[in-house]
């Protein structure tokens, strides 16, 4: 065991704090230029004055009631920031190195992280460091270690540690220095003197995490205010409900040529072929007097049997035959009532008069008259049914005239007609 003099565990920690230099050499010289750790037999420092110790010295740091030597603890400072594995393979390295020179101690995880902060000067004790002898309350290590963790120059190896001369810490001094504040680090803050398992926490708080997410809505904008603000709704797309009745002039086969183009074809025609079969189309119409910078999109369906309650709201037209069967799973089965709450549009030959009930149901249901249809014979579009698109026109007016009195905007839809 080194003397307390020269005990190597205060010369390191004393080193450490000051900055100074801590350099492996080949001989006892002070003055010996700097070799591999494999290759030393001693170990010198610079400060407080230029010692150099024995690198097998025996330290009072114990691992398994076993005393660590120098060099042990010497590569566990170097390799203090890098991970076990590492660490463990460093070790093993220098222990092929050395052969039958010596052989360097694998610290173990908890050993190695004390003795880290013992010497970094977080913690004051160690309890793998063994008082120094004579001094069985560890005053003289802790005197030591006060002055080393300040960077302040210690007491000179072999000078009065106090005013007693007894090589012990005067009475008053050592008051002075239990008095003292300790300051700590991250290390001593964050990971403290021993590593801390906090695993049973989890258990304990697993009721209550599990209790909360039960509790707590989803997070999302629909109820968030804060986002919400940050998100505009989507205006809902306006429906137009069509007459399934197969003696309708319009049906899914050529409505989107008839409103969107203003060409009427009959719905069984080779020009309607393309959309046979569909259920629901799409329809795209610029409402100048609702939204004149994007053009609306229209849904156009023959029966209500998918419609959500609220589909209801966003109906905008109805177009009829005069059968009052179209009507049996409306919301509104009357027809009367129904077209107080949506206009009705009557699509008929211009040579023949609407069908009497449409007539008896008043001015809400608009009838309309096209031009008969005259087969071409080439298969082409008749030229002269210039009328069509002056047809479209207007119904398209009464749609847009009904939209805008129930509420209808650029970025909103009525919640209720």
């Amino acid at each position: 065991m080194a003397s307390t003099e020269q005990d190597p565990l205060l010369l390191l920690r004393q080193s450490i704090a000051s900055g100074g230099a801590i350099t492996p050499t080949a001989s006892s010289d002070v003055s010996a230029q700097e070799v591999p750790l494999s290759q030393a037999t001693h170990l010198t420092f610079s400060t407080p004055s230029h010692i150099s110790l024995p690198i097998d010295t025996q330290t009072r740091f114990t691992s398994n009631d076993t005393p660590v030597d120098l060099r042990s603890i010497y590569i566990a400072w170097l390799k203090r920031e890098v991970a076990i594995p590492e660490y463990n393979a460093s070790v093993s390295k220098l222990n092929e190195e050395l052969g039958d020179k010596g052989q360097v101690r694998m610290l173990a995880f908890v050993e190695r992280l004390d003795l880290i902060t013992w010497l970094e000067g977080a913690s004051e004790e160690c309890e793998y460091i063994k008082p120094l002898a004579g001094d069985k309350d560890g005053s003289t290590s802790t005197a030591a270690a006060a002055l080393a963790s300040k960077g302040a120059a210690a007491p000179a190896i072999g000078a009065k540690l106090g005013r007693s001369g007894k090589g012990t810490l005067d009475p008053r001094l050592a008051v002075i220095y239990n008095s003292e504040r300790k300051m700590g680090d991250r290390n001593s803050v964050l990971r403290g003197i021993k590593p801390t398992d906090f695993s049973h926490v989890r258990k304990l708080a697993a009721p209550f995490m599990s209790k909360k997410s039960q509790q707590a809505p989803p997070t999302s904008i629909s109820n968030n205010p804060a986002l919400a603000t940050h998100k505009k709704p989507r205006r809902p797309d306006p429906i137009i409900l069509l007459s399934p009745s197969a003696s309708s002039l319009l049906r899914m086969t050529n409505i989107k040529s008839f409103l969107e183009n203003g060409q009427y074809v009959p719905p069984n025609s080779l020009s309607a072929s393309s959309s046979t079969g569909a259920s629901m189309l799409h329809i795209n119409r610029l409402m100048k007097d609702i939204d004149p910078n994007r053009p609306m999109r229209f849904i156009l369906v023959e029966g209500p049997e998918q419609f959500k309650p609220e589909y209801w709201n966003r109906v905008v037209a109805v177009f009829t035959t005069g059968q009052s069967w179209q009507f049996k799973n409306y919301k509104w089965s009357n027809p009367s009532e129904l077209f107080r709450h949506v206009p009705g549009i009557y699509v008929g030959w211009r040579n023949e008069k609407p069908p009497e009930s449409v007539r008896n149901w008043g001015h809400r249901v608009v009838s309309i008259g096209i031009d008969p249809w005259k087969e071409s014979t080439h298969n082409t579009i008749d030229s002269s049914r210039w009328r069509d698109h002056e047809i479209v026109e207007h119904i398209w007016k009464v749609i847009e005239g009904n939209m805008r009195s129930k509420g209808w905007r650029r970025d909103q839809a009525p919640t209720s007609i």
